[in-house]
């Protein structure tokens, strides 16, 4: 039997001009460039407490988040965070500022995450969550959240809440870093 490629980007070598492994298609040359996806959410609070949802799915269900997911097309990034917070939590919001943002090169994601208000107290499980809950700094459950750039965005929003303006932080998380057991 024949080897014969497969329709599409399916061979990997380095295209003329540039200088790294790509997808190519034998047929035609398309090359297919995989590129970081953008993950947006928003942290914000009513009468002082931070809402918080439990994931109702994998990765990390039953692990707790701010809303935040995979950014959409034909969205901007603080519509992305706006709509996040209403699919997971049934909150209307309004995205204030960029609070940061969080580099996971390794799985290819970016975390563009706001610091917004919350227009009514109303709020709900989406249906990505199992539980939806406002938290007093102190109730936050710290040891059971759902990855690393959720802890680091909340103390990121703790150092800030209260200023009018704030100059946007960054992080980047390597494998080296702790993973939530």
């Amino acid at each position: 039997m024949e080897n014969k490629a497969l329709p599409g980007p399916s061979i990997r070598k380095i295209p003329d001009g540039d200088d790294r492994e790509r997808l190519v298609c034998p047929d035609c040359g398309y090359i297919e460039y995989q590129n970081p996806k953008i993950v947006v959410g928003a942290i914000f609070e009513w009468e002082g407490k931070v809402l918080l949802c439990k994931r109702a799915i994998e990765p990390r269900i039953g692990y707790w988040t701010f809303p935040a997911g995979f950014m959409e097309m034909n969205e901007t990034v603080a519509q992305g965070a706006e709509r996040e917070s209403w699919e997971e939590a049934r909150a209307k919001i309004e995205a204030i500022d960029l609070l940061g943002t969080y580099d996971i090169p390794h799985i290819g994601h970016i975390y563009l995450v706001y610091r917004a208000k919350m227009l009514s107290p109303e709020f709900a499980p989406g249906m990505e969550s199992e539980e939806v809950k406002l938290f007093d700094w102190a109730e936050i459950p710290w040891d059971h959240l759902a990855f690393p750039s959720v802890k680091w965005a909340l103390r990121e929003y703790d150092k800030v809440r209260d200023q009018k303006v704030i100059s946007v932080r960054s992080k980047a998380w390597t494998p080296k870093h702790d993973m939530p057991k």
